[in-house]
């Protein structure tokens, strides 16, 4: 259901908060992998007592059709009887749903409880210790900047960039050269012109 909040989507959200504060990975998933154990506990336990209560539900149908058939050979068993062992069996058959119900509840706060301690203990260690120190890199030597040609025509046309427009399809549209539009306008990074820029078309018709 959309937008019901489960166990599996709060361990995800813990994970989530945790990533982003520098909190080591190892550590983050030994901690989800140990509490999605112990869900996987409750859920076994939740299995179990479910069958329990199947059982239960058999045994009492078993118990309607034996009273039924000691009614029909016109047994001792009076009406008043059979009712009174009825309401007994279906009273201890609804004890023992809400007890399962009661205690997979409590298992279930439980261990949100502990999820929560333990997600707020690591905001805070993040928050104290402060962001993750960063590793200084080898410095790289700088790029050298391209040399651009003199060689293209000095008279041509303004062409406004359009969306999805490249120096070579501008080329192609107007006449023009890609490299006297790259030389003319001196684009360290001719994929990087924007809609709306003006460039000069050395050329361009």
């Amino acid at each position: 259901m959309p937008g019901r909040f489960t166990i599996p989507r709060a361990l995800t959200l813990c994970a989530a908060l945790l990533s982003p504060f520098g909190m080591p990975a190892v550590r983050a998933q030994a901690e989800v992998a140990d509490l999605k154990e112990d869900v996987r506990g409750l859920s076994q336990r939740l299995n179990e007592l479910t069958l329990r209560v199947e059982q239960l539900e058999h045994e009492n149908t078993e118990l309607r059709a034996k009273l039924a058939r000691a009614a029909e050979a016109r047994d001792v068993v009076t009406a008043a009887q059979l009712n009174g062992a009825v309401a007994d069996l279906n009273g201890a058959i609804s004890a023992a749903v809400a007890a399962s119900r009661s205690e997979i509840l409590q298992q279930v706060a439980s261990q949100m409880e502990v999820l929560a301690k333990q997600t707020n203990a690591a905001i805070d260690s993040v928050a104290r210790t402060g962001p993750a120190p960063q590793v200084r890199t080898a410095a790289t030597p700088p790029t050298p900047k391209p040399a651009f040609g003199e060689s293209y025509p000095k008279e041509g046309i303004s062409y406004t960039v359009a969306k999805g427009d490249t120096v070579g399809l501008i080329a192609k549209k107007t006449g023009a050269k890609a490299q006297d539009i790259i030389d003319a306008n001196k684009l360290l990074d001719p994929s990087r012109i924007q809609a709306g820029q003006v460039l000069f078309v050395p050329g361009g018709k």
